[in-house]
């Protein structure tokens, strides 16, 4: 004869509800990979503001005191295509065109001849800057750069110090190049929004 199992209902409704109050803890539990915090425990203000950074890049690539070594070079089909070299620079920002006007921080990164029917950069780089209130602060650009090109664009993705959460554009113009060395001084308009 069979037995009857009243409790069986019961047990059942039990068991649910153990299993949604362990399920229901479990989502209590802190998460070790991420969590949420608030903006101003960082020290951010409510409010960003945007800025505008104006100085000249000296890109050196020739002499005793170069700023630009080429560190590889790719096997190509021809000794003269420049397709595939990467340098290392620690090129000087000034407040002027003249490398002895007053240094303002360095650029400090690389760039990769990325194209083998122009002159175009990969540039990948921080603006370091040594001067005023963004000293010990960086800013972080990478992007295309077709160096004939009258004015090119790259975006600032990040930063670190004063411009930390950083975001904005990089503008640069050639100001001087020498055919025969290969150094330029290029100009650039940096507009960064940050806190």
């Amino acid at each position: 004869m069979a037995e009857n199992h009243p409790k069986l209902p019961c047990t059942a409704a039990f068991l649910l509800t153990l299993f949604s109050l362990i399920s229901a803890l479990a989502a209590l539990e802190p998460n070790t990979f991420s969590r949420h915090i608030s903006p101003s425990s960082l020290g951010l203000k409510k409010q960003e503001k945007l800025s505008h950074l104006h100085f000249y890049f000296h890109d050196i690539v020739a002499g005793e005191n170069a700023t630009a070594v080429r560190v590889a070079k790719a096997k190509t089909t021809t000794d003269t295509s420049p397709f595939g070299a990467v340098a290392v620079i620690d090129d000087p920002l000034t407040v002027s065109p003249d490398i002895g006007s007053k240094m303002v921080g360095k650029a400090q990164g690389i760039y990769a001849l990325t194209s083998k029917t122009e002159a175009s950069l990969l540039m990948a780089y921080n603006f370091a800057f040594m001067e005023g209130k963004y000293n010990g602060s960086s800013l972080g650009v990478m992007g295309r750069n077709p160096v004939f090109s009258a004015v090119r664009e790259m975006p600032v993705i990040g930063g670190s110090g004063a411009f930390r959460f950083a975001r904005g554009y990089a503008e640069a113009r050639t100001h001087a190049f020498d055919l025969k060395t290969g150094n330029a001084v290029v100009e650039y308009n940096v507009y960064v929004f940050h806190y």
